[in-house]
């Protein structure tokens, strides 16, 4: 996809705020810190489009953006800080799953993985999640400018064995900050939507 627009939709924090639109939705989940905001703007060539909390463990919203006025990208708040109160966590774990829920617009899902760590057991529940929902997944391990091409190449497996990806499943390895992979993701991503569009009528 050439992105020719994006911009800023709506923050909810609950499904009652959720945006009325028949946009389908791709959502972005992962750990706090994982650079989730980093991505979608390195996916719409923007700077500063997508914005993390001031700190650490803070962004609770779910956060909207427009792509060419045809798909949303969704930014979920991030989970397993270690710093935030239980009820915190509470309330986090109870905005992602309404979303996950509730929205039948949602048909993507793009689980984010730090390259430089094993998946956490929050991780390995989401990935079960979405396998059990049904739902059409892309696992990327990002910050992949702070490890040799080797060492990059080495944790992609281990996080393809740890969440027991099927053997045709790739784990994109992205760096937000070289651009390292985000040509290769959009083009799995682009795959989805062409796929989601259907193929032409015959007659």
């Amino acid at each position: 996809m050439i992105v020719k627009k994006s911009e800023f939709v709506t923050s909810c924090i609950s499904a009652s705020q959720l945006p009325e639109s028949d946009f389908l939705e791709i959502a972005f989940a992962g750990r706090s810190n994982v650079g989730k905001s980093s991505l979608i703007n390195a996916l719409l060539g923007r700077k500063n489009l997508a914005r993390s909390g001031s700190r650490q463990g803070m962004t609770r919203l779910i956060n909207f953006y427009d792509v060419n006025n045809e798909i949303h990208f969704v930014d979920l708040p991030g989970y397993g800080y270690a710093k935030v109160s239980k009820s915190e966590m509470d309330v986090w774990g109870k905005v992602i799953t309404e979303y996950l829920n509730v929205r039948p617009q949602l048909y993507l899902m793009i689980l984010l993985i730090d390259v430089r760590r094993e998946p956490s057991e929050a991780d390995k529940m989401l990935y079960n999640w979405i396998v059990a929902a049904g739902l059409d997944y892309i696992v990327v391990a990002t910050k992949g400018d702070k490890l040799s091409r080797s060492e990059c190449l080495k944790n992609a497996a281990t996080i393809k064995r740890e969440l027991s990806l099927p053997a045709d499943k790739k784990v994109f390895i992205v760096s937000a900050e070289t651009k390292k992979g985000i040509p290769e993701l959009w083009e799995e991503i682009d795959s989805f939507i062409v796929e989601e569009d259907g193929e032409p009528e015959t007659v």
